[in-house]
């Protein structure tokens, strides 16, 4: 049986460019199933050495606490809440390695992917999506959890 692995690597290059480090190496070997969508990757080994950033489940609430009923206007607010947790360390979304999304209606999902596209085009974290039944708050409904990774600390 044929055996082959697809490997891309995340690289983080510092200002003065006289040192790379590969931090994180997605696998997606065959005979593995096609990706579905082709949106994520099946595996991302992060490099021991990395600094690692664990966001809890980003909702769609706004600073000033307001709600969109939508799903793509609550969808969009958690990925612009995501964005911010990621600066605050210093970090952007191409550092992301692992994400979950948590959807309380199947009927969202091609609305996650398509929100999805526009904030994080070109990664390809590991991703598990989940249907839940209902989260914290019943007019909340998406959350995103994810984990980052990034050079260590000078």
């Amino acid at each position: 049986m044929p055996f082959a692995v697809v490997v891309t690597t995340l690289s983080v290059i510092f200002i003065d460019e006289r040192w790379k480090m590969d931090i994180a190496v997605r696998h997606n070997p065959f005979p593995v199933n096609e990706k579905f969508r082709g949106i994520y990757s099946h595996g991302v080994a992060v490099d021991a050495q990395a600094r690692v950033l664990y966001v809890s489940g980003q909702i769609g609430v706004a600073p000033d606490g307001g709600l969109d009923e939508s799903f793509r206007g609550q969808c969009a607010q958690a990925f612009q809440n995501l964005e911010a947790v990621l600066k605050s360390a210093g970090m952007d979304f191409s550092n992301l390695v692992k994400m979950t999304f948590y959807l309380t209606r199947p009927q969202d999902l091609d609305a996650l992917v398509d929100v999805r596209r526009q904030y994080v085009e070109g990664v390809s974290p590991a991703i598990t999506t989940i249907f839940v039944a209902g989260l914290v708050d019943p007019n909340w409904l998406v959350e995103v959890e994810a984990v980052a990774a990034d050079a260590p600390s000078a």
